[in-house]
């Protein structure tokens, strides 16, 4: 059987005695905007709020508490996109051993500064995760350090596993539940646990489209940004999912959005690739189906660059250049008219120099918010009305 190597029920229920004080019960919360959207109950698991801002913390205590204390001494290597190198991090304090962390070198800096907070060393290598993994397993070579797999490994899948156990017992009516699929871990382990609980859920996984072949290689999913998931766990996974389906980035970006504004909740893109999928109608099934929010640390600048987009595309953020005649009390009379049907203008920006401005008049790029889509389509009307050309600019 491939999964003759993987946790059973009975290591997946040692690690959550492992884990109990350790790791939060993470909540799960009903939507009913996703509900409406989605067209099904839908319902949120918010291991964005786990310590450490992901599930990531449960497989790497559970590992690292499971070693002899000559292997902890010798300290503990992970290799991580970020949030699998925070937990062992973390981890690693919390049991007293020594920690080195090896991540890729344009991992968002809010996981960089806070692996470090925690009190590990941090190397940047690479500029992909194969490639950080590979100097890891070189480091753990010539040092004789503990390497704490970020997947392939049963400690860590028992301890993953563990939010199955959780949300079987929070969830009674469910039909499917949706997983982010980075190395496969995670998915191995809360399906391993379900399949052995709730044998009748509809299991998806979810990939981001960039890290699949022919993709572009990037994706704002930066905790799934993994080529495939390992042998160990992609073999779990063939027998334990009912289907692994693909979401865009822009489809990522639209539910951060949502969930942000509507459920008041902070998601990283992997954590929201489940979102995706169910608002993408990817997930399959027509009852209560409930997505794993995987985590929440969404680096700053890539979370004001997603809410601004995604303001844009829902017709919330208006971006546009227009020009008025260069004489004094013109751009005055152009924001009282936009005041005057109650616009807020968030940034004026004059471009008096231009090739593609007329001698006379003066470029200007006016950033508005606006209600919807239609707000902007009107808006732009009215501008041209009055006599302003418009280019629209988001």
């Amino acid at each position: 059987m491939a999964t003759a190597t993987a946790p059973g029920l009975p290591e997946i229920e040692r690690a959550r005695e492992r884990l109990e004080g350790v790791a939060r019960v993470t909540p799960v919360f009903p939507s009913e905007t996703l509900s409406r959207l989605a067209g099904r109950p839908v319902r949120l698991k918010a291991e964005n709020l786990q310590r450490t801002g992901s599930f990531k913390i449960r497989g790497a205590y559970v590992k690292l508490s499971s070693l002899e204390p000559e292997h902890r001494e010798a300290g503990v290597v992970a290799a991580s996109a970020g949030n699998h190198g925070q937990a062992v991090a973390w981890a690693a304090r919390e049991l007293g051993a020594e920690a080195r962390i090896f991540m890729p070198q344009d991992s968002p800096m809010a996981k960089v500064d806070a692996t470090r907070n925690y009190g590990a060393e941090v190397e940047l290598t690479g500029p992909a995760f194969e490639e950080t993994l590979a100097t890891a397993l070189a480091y753990v070579e010539e040092t004789g350090a503990t390497f704490v797999h970020p997947y392939e490994d049963m400690h860590v899948m028992s301890g993953q596993g563990t939010i199955g156990l959780e949300l079987s017992e929070q969830v009674e009516e469910l039909e499917t539940v949706v997983i982010p699929i980075g190395g496969g871990g995670l998915a191995s382990g809360i399906s391993l646990a379900l399949r052995a609980v709730r044998p009748g859920l509809r299991l998806v996984g979810v990939q981001a489209a960039g890290t699949r072949p022919g993709g572009s290689g990037y994706t704002i999913a930066d905790g799934i940004a993994v080529k495939e998931p390992g042998e160990l766990t992609m073999s779990i996974l063939d027998e334990t999912l009912d289907d692994i389906v693909v979401v865009e980035d822009e489809q990522i970006a639209e539910a951060i959005v949502l969930l942000v504004e509507r459920t008041k909740l902070v998601v990283e893109g992997a954590g929201a690739a489940s979102v995706a999928a169910i608002l993408g109608g990817l997930a399959g099934g027509s009852g209560p189906v409930l997505a794993l929010l995987s985590g929440g640390n969404i680096d700053a600048s890539l979370m004001v660059q997603v809410m601004r987009h995604g303001l844009a595309f829902h017709g919330r953020y208006l971006v546009l250049r227009t020009r008025v005649p260069d004489h004094p009390g013109e751009l005055a009379k152009l924001l009282d008219l936009l005041a005057a049907e109650r616009v807020n203008v968030v940034e004026v920006e004059h471009q008096r120099e231009s090739a593609v401005v007329p001698i006379g008049y003066t470029g200007v790029e006016l950033t508005l918010l606006t209600r919807d889509t239609e707000h902007c389509n009107q808006l732009i009307a009215q501008l041209e009305a009055w006599g302003y050309p418009v280019q629209r600019l988001d």
